[in-house]
């Protein structure tokens, strides 16, 4: 297990916030009646209230903050469409079979496991502390054989630190060259196993009941993103830059699902597409406003060198020194580090890491993942990428759709080049079945070409131009049937296709490393957990708490219920013959920040005790004033500490 704290800087006991998180029902495991599914899970009330709240929290700081343009695409997607994109033949991680056994592992994650185990047995044998993380350590006793406490030479040690920092940069071959190196073999039977291969992560079905049309859960939302660009362009009235944004489900057939909520098999995402032209070195309009914005920084270069030191540098001299690639991608980096904060993530355990070479899709420019320290050690949950031209290229050039921005030059530009014309008449009889071929050829021949072949019409009476579907993939052309000359050419209108900068989010993986940087316990009390979320996200905003169950609390309680619920706050009425005590520990559990009293004075003067959360301080005051103060914490207007400056303290509720 990382070496993870929680909020107030207890160690974190995971099996104890997991117990908790299932007992509250925040996620279940799904189908658990009959014995469950690796990599699913279900989200239960307050698990699905506080996903719809980050949900809600992210439109408002990017959608409506941003003026995004927002789609909700299919996700059922025809085969072509991902043959394409590129996902059919490399959307894939490294898998590794055990021959005698059918065992499947995922090779990274075995590589890792395997180097973590003997690091672990050699700070055994030098008598270090070892921290244990209890659920990786059942798994890995169930199914392997007991590893003996073996010391390991110092260069050793050295090597299994610099593969374990470059993990995520090694491809099939490398993966299975270290197996062979380091002797990795089924940790439960010592069996040798077979190379890597690729396995593809997306789930195949058909579409239609002809089974003709073959089609995937997609594994993403950003195809059909960019298949609706030309839309959006025009819906957008031609503007540029602009962005789309889409929130869902998508779909990735996990070879071997671990660390609960982190890797699944059906989570939601929340993606951003924002088209930018690539002239002028992709700026952002609004960088001014977040150039001082700090951010803590794992480059590849460190990474390469097998190490993991950050640095912390404002964002704005991240991109003048050319670490992060443009002002677009630096915007949107610092963007995605305030809506980190404007959650409750920690913000002590966040960092940027730039992917590696190998990491990095061919078309990429830049890439860099928002990464969020949990006990599981650091978790990647919002990649921020350059993609480049690469999406709308593609599609562009399979279907023929114009995918791309016509804008009307402020000067014409006048343009010389070299012009080829053919005469089509002698060009179908000279060349006949082939003549297709030939054409294509000639009209994708580069200026400097065309220059020289000029030359050589005007020398030899003749050019040769490379077909390589013809003959022996050369072909002549006599002067009768082609002229090049050099002409002046003026152009109105630009065309060109646009830049894409995607943020991408993973949802669930958030919201689980949210709860973990959340969650403490009180002095003392360390049964008693607490999740602290921000008002705004947390599931339920306020408990309603009458002091027993006399008959005169009943008409208070529904009153103020409605009132909280026709401004928009979301409360519940626990009215159980639990002390008052032990019916906002449970909530506490929850995460609820507020909690309203009724008691005996309330029936005599209308007024009520607000209780907060994470201190326990309680202010009191009259119906409006309590509801006012209520919806300014949630709204973010006022906190606690405002709240306890204005309102008297109040120490005992009356009992009778």
């Amino acid at each position: 297990m990382a070496t993870t704290t929680t909020l107030t800087g207890q160690p974190l006991d995971r099996p104890s916030l997991d117990t908790l998180l299932r007992r509250r029902l925040f996620y279940t495991p799904a189908f658990e009646v009959y014995g469950g599914i690796s990599g699913l899970y279900d989200y239960g009330p307050p698990g699905c209230a506080l996903q719809a709240n980050i949900i809600e929290t992210w439109r408002k700081h990017f959608v409506l903050e941003e003026d995004m343009l927002e789609v909700d695409c299919t996700m059922l997607t025809p085969h072509e469409v991902l043959k394409t994109s590129g996902h059919v033949d490399k959307f894939a991680d490294w898998m590794c079979k055990d021959p005698k056994t059918g065992e499947i592992f995922r090779a990274d994650h075995l590589v890792e496991e395997v180097l973590e185990s003997r690091l672990k047995g050699d700070k055994e044998a030098r008598g270090q502390k070892v921290e244990v993380d209890e659920e990786k350590e059942a798994k890995r006793k169930k199914r392997a054989k007991t590893v003996p406490a073996t010391r390991l030479d110092d260069s050793v040690i050295r090597e299994y630190e610099e593969i374990l920092a470059k993990i995520d940069n090694y491809g099939g071959e490398e993966l299975g060259l270290l197996m062979t190196k380091y002797a990795i073999k089924n940790p439960s039977t010592n069996g040798d196993l077979l190379p890597p291969v690729a396995f593809n992560l997306m789930f195949q079905t058909s579409i239609g009941p002809s089974s003709n049309l073959a089609g995937y859960l997609r594994p993403e939302t950003a195809q059909g993103q960019f298949l609706t660009f030309q839309k959006l362009l025009e819906f957008n009235q031609q503007a540029m830059p602009f962005a789309s944004a889409c929130i869902g489900k998508a779909f990735r057939n996990e070879i071997s699902p671990r660390s609960g909520l982190l890797r699944v098999r059906e989570f939601l995402m929340a993606e951003i597409e924002h088209y930018v032209d690539p002239e002028g070195g992709k700026k952002h309009p609004r960088f001014q406003e977040i150039k001082d914005v700090e951010l803590v920084l794992l480059d590849r270069e460190v990474q390469l060198a097998g190490k993991t030191e950050t640095k912390t540098l404002p964002i704005g001299e991240a991109v003048s020194t050319g670490l992060v690639d443009s002002e677009t991608l630096g915007y949107f980096m610092a963007r995605i580090h305030q809506f980190l904060k404007r959650i409750g993530i920690d913000q002590n355990k966040v960092r940027f890491r730039q992917h590696m070479a190998n990491e990095m899709a061919h078309y990429a420019a830049d890439c860099w993942d928002a990464e969020l320290l949990t006990s599981y050690g650091w978790i990647e949950c919002v990649g921020c990428a350059d993609r480049s031209a690469f999406d709308l290229s593609v599609h562009s050039k399979k279907t023929g759709a114009p995918l791309c921005v016509r804008e009307t030059r402020s000067e014409p530009l006048k343009i010389e080049e070299w012009q080829i014309d053919l005469d089509k008449k002698k060009f179908g009889p000279r060349f006949k079945k082939d003549g297709k071929a030939v054409e294509t050829a000639v009209e994708a021949l580069s200026q400097s070409l065309r220059e020289k072949l000029s030359i050589d019409l005007r020398e030899k009476g003749k050019v040769e131009v490379e077909v390589s579907s013809v003959g022996d993939g050369k072909v002549e052309i006599e002067k009768d049937l082609i002229s090049i000359e050099k002409r002046t050419r003026i152009e109105h209108v630009r065309e060109y296709t646009p830049n894409v900068i995607e943020p991408a989010f993973g949802i669930g993986r958030i919201l689980y490393s949210l709860l973990e940087h959340v969650y403490w316990s009180r002095e003392g009390s360390e049964a008693r957990g607490v999740l602290s979320f921000p008002p705004p996200v947390a599931p339920t905003k306020v408990l309603l708490v009458p002091l027993s169950g006399h008959s005169d609390f009943k008409p208070l309680v529904q009153r103020l219920s409605l009132k909280l619920r026709k401004l928009g706050i979301s409360n519940r009425v626990d009215d159980s013959s639990a002390s008052i005590g032990k019916r906002y520990s449970r909530n506490d559990e929850l995460g609820t920040p507020l909690g309203v009293t009724v008691d005996f004075q309330s029936v005599n003067d209308n007024t009520f005790t607000l209780r907060d959360r994470d201190s326990t301080k309680q202010v009191r005051s009259d119906e409006d004033t309590i509801c006012s103060a209520i919806k300014s914490i949630i709204e973010g207007q006022k906190t606690w500490f405002d709240i306890q400056q204005e309102l008297p303290e109040f120490t005992q509720q009356e009992t009778d």
